[in-house]
């Protein structure tokens, strides 16, 4: 994230936006949906038909295997090599 300008502490709202303005599809784990700038909350708000998807891992602590992270980047290029057909999708969830 610093890379990118934004602090650790930048809300989930800000950094999907910042994704979205970017082209930039926004990786996560599993996230809550409490509070009015929850990821979740965000996308549901400000979502559209040519939003970009948020790519989420189902089970972090299974990155750990080599078999998960395999599926998982798998499925992540399949996303990436087929994007045009997730605009509108507001998250998917991998493996």
């Amino acid at each position: 994230m610093q890379e990118a300008g934004l602090a650790a502490d930048t809300s989930d709202r800000i950094i999907w936006q910042f994704a979205q303005s970017n082209q930039m599809l926004l990786l996560t784990a599993n996230r809550n949906a409490k509070g009015k700038d929850s990821l979740e909350q965000v996308i549901r708000e400000e979502g559209t038909s040519t939003s970009l998807p948020v790519v989420t891992i189902g089970k972090l602590d299974r990155l750990v295997e080599r078999e998960y992270r395999e599926q998982c980047s798998v499925r992540l290029a399949d996303i990436v090599l087929s994007i045009e057909n997730y605009l509108g999708v507001s998250r998917l969830f991998i493996p």
